[in-house]
């Protein structure tokens, strides 16, 4: 029996009751006429549960997803959506590069929301952009959706914790194995024996689709020009959870961006993080621009603290591409973007503090889980984006240290790997200052499903950004 991953409305549901206690409304009522009608709970860790329900409880889900959207949230007024809104609560949102009345703020933040990046360094830092995200997210590939205890116990049984290197399943007992196997579609291609360039991956395909959308529509595009553009490149069995729920909300007439709502329990998860990336790549030294980008991208498939997490993400990125400004003032400034009482904006301050009072990483991701994993999913942006931050803190910026220390998180491995190495690859600045052992095994060779990219190298890639950054800003 086909058990579509993501989309059925019985797994659903519990989802959509965790996410109802996250974000402020009282889901207590319907939980309980769920259970007494005999519904299961959502997959712990997989997008489809192994067995079919019956068409009564198929049909109740669909109701009550619907009764749970419904619901007040007690945190609608410190969490909006809406762009404006959010910005009218950000005391310090940046100073666009084109100018404009400055809030009282951080003269170093403000410096770094101006700055432009070198025209000689841009190409080579957006290159070692593009291979940091690829390593990072390579790197956590086989170890995605293990628990930590099982992540930590295959590195050490290699000898690679603290992690330095990828994943072998050289040396590994056999029995650790079968009680924590790799990642069933990633084994193949990401463990350090079998790399051969980088594999497909949606932490690459979103980033490649956004430099098609800035080619085809410039800086100005809309959220239904997203849309439009993944109606015609991207395969939809290679979109997954938020992603997947908007897309088949789209092919069922909902515009944008109600599609980021109607039975959608992972809105707040980490896909519009990953696609954030270009929209600060693309904005070097305006990262008020970056996130105002990523905020039209998200809100095709995200609301709040996931519109937040691809906002701070770009953000970051858009000064770690000045490459004037070390890694804590990148944060500072993503963090600007970020409405001060919502759920991230605690996350990302609580993390920093942690990855600065501790010098033992190990610790600071026991804390982390400690506080979220009881009651976020291993792919919700909140917990993600607080390990992001913490591991380029304490790592002070360093490439390797920032993706192993991300990688090492757990929790979406190559997901927020993948960020890590963008941010830290951009402040390196080329590509000849990421380590040959990460950088040798993708022979500058990139793998994806979009377009005509499958096989392009990363010094292309590189130039293609530049030329979208920069024929933006002559037409801006």
């Amino acid at each position: 029996m086909l058990r579509l991953t993501w989309v059925q409305p019985e797994d659903l549901l519990g989802h959509e009751i965790r996410q109802a206690r996250l974000d402020g409304r009282e889901p207590s009522r319907i939980e309980a006429r769920w259970r007494a009608a005999g519904g299961p709970d959502a997959p712990p860790r997989a997008g489809a549960s192994a067995h079919g329900v019956s068409r009564y409880l198929r049909l109740l889900a669909e109701d009550l997803l619907d009764e749970l959207a419904d619901l007040p949230s007690a945190l609608s007024e410190d969490e909006p959506t809406d762009l404006a809104r959010i910005k009218s609560l950000c005391p310090d949102w940046p100073v666009p590069r084109g100018g404009g009345e400055a809030p009282s703020r951080d003269r170093g933040q403000d410096a770094a929301a101006r700055a432009v990046p070198p025209s000689g360094r841009f190409p080579a830092a957006l290159e070692a952009a593009w291979l940091g995200r690829a390593i990072g997210c390579l790197l956590g590939k086989p170890v995605e959706k293990l628990p930590l205890d099982g992540l930590r116990a295959l590195a050490r049984a290699t000898g690679n914790w603290p992690l330095t290197t990828y994943f072998t399943a050289r040396g590994v007992p056999g029995d650790l194995l079968a009680e924590y196997p790799w990642n069933r579609r990633s084994a193949a291609t990401s463990l350090a024996e079998n790399i051969d360039g980088m594999p497909q991956d949606d932490d690459l395909d979103y980033p490649l689709l956004n430099l098609l959308l800035l080619q085809r529509h410039g800086r100005r595009f809309t959220t239904a020009d997203v849309a439009r553009l993944w109606l015609d490149e991207l395969p939809p069995g290679r979109a997954f959870t938020a992603e997947r729920i908007a897309y088949r909300n789209l092919l069922t007439g909902i515009e944008p961006p109600h599609t980021a709502r109607h039975r959608n329990p992972f809105r707040e998860w980490i896909g519009a993080l990953i696609r954030a990336d270009v929209h600060g790549w693309t904005n070097p030294g305006d990262p008020a621009a970056a996130a105002e980008q990523a905020h039209r991208d998200a809100v095709l498939t995200h609301t709040a603290n996931g519109v937040y997490a691809a906002m701070f993400t770009a953000a970051v990125i858009a000064v770690a591409a000045t490459g004037d400004h070390d890694v804590h003032v990148c944060l500072r400034t993503g963090r600007t973007v970020i409405p001060p009482r919502s759920r991230l904006a605690r996350a990302v301050d609580h993390a920093v503090r942690l990855a600065t009072d501790h010098e033992d990483f190990d610790e600071v991701v026991d804390r982390l889980h400690a506080r979220y994993s009881p009651t976020h999913h291993w792919v919700h942006a909140i917990p993600n984006t607080a390990l992001l931050a913490a591991a380029l803190t304490h790592a002070d910026g360093d490439f390797s240290g920032s993706v192993c220390r991300a990688v090492s998180g757990g929790w979406d491995t190559d997901s927020t790997g993948a960020t890590a190495g963008s941010v830290a690859g951009l402040l390196a600045g080329d590509p000849a200052a990421l380590p040959e052992r990460w950088r040798a095994p993708l022979k500058n060779r990139l793998a994806t499903t979009v377009a005509d990219f499958d096989g392009t190298g990363f010094d292309t890639l590189a130039h293609l950004t530049h030329q979208a950054a920069h024929w933006e800003a002559i037409r801006s």
